[in-house]
């Protein structure tokens, strides 16, 4: 017996609900990001807008969550951990994604600018060192965090949250929530998968 068969209607009606406004065009790159506060933070609030993945490379093979701060969105988010940035990067170009980096530069521009409803990757570097040249030199639009005071730069899970909401605002305005950018396959294949989470949660 499938696990989805041991939800309730409530469950099974919120699952879906959840999917039916997943953006699987809209993935976030965290390029060795090594606080685990930071990457909680950000894959919860990729659950909150609606990303369906989170890449992210590291030389550890995880990283380290904590519960606290996720609250258990990280079942509901694919993590997955990219080996070769520069490979990964450039497939997801050749399948049309734009690639959005995040860097404080005279040719970097407003982060408003860029259009997010368009198959977008958003690239978020290192605490201290930002996102590595390899990985600019393959992104297409550079994009900074207009900052008034005398800090330079948010903490990077803040950064993400501020994009990803910009992100949000346009695809709403576009109706982009309003219909599933998942298939019916695909929908169904992924509430079996969390169905079995649900039900053996080990």
């Amino acid at each position: 017996m499938k696990a989805i068969n041991f939800l309730t209607p409530q469950r099974l009606k919120r699952f879906r609900e959840v999917l039916e406004r997943r953006q699987k065009d809209l993935i976030v790159f965290a390029e060795d990001v090594k606080n685990e506060h930071n990457f909680s933070a950000i894959i919860r609030t990729c659950d909150a807008v609606g990303v369906m993945k989170v890449l992210y490379s590291s030389e550890a093979k995880k990283i380290p969550l904590n519960e606290g701060i996720t609250v258990g969105s990280e079942k509901w988010v694919e993590v997955e951990r990219v080996q070769d940035p520069i490979r990964k990067l450039t497939e997801l170009k050749k399948l049309g994604f734009q690639i959005v980096a995040t860097y404080i530069s005279s040719e970097s521009v407003n982060f408003r600018e860029v259009d997010y409803t368009k198959p977008t990757v958003i690239v978020v570097g290192n605490e201290l060192k930002g996102v590595s040249e390899e990985v600019l030199k393959v992104s297409n639009r550079k994009i900074v965090i207009p900052m008034v005071g005398m800090a330079r730069s948010l903490n990077v899970s803040v950064a993400t949250a501020v994009i990803l909401y910009e992100a949000q605002r346009q695809r709403e305005e576009k109706g982009m929530y309003d219909k599933p950018s998942l298939s019916e396959e695909e929908i169904e294949g992924i509430l079996e998968k969390w169905a079995m989470r649900e039900v053996n949660p080990s």
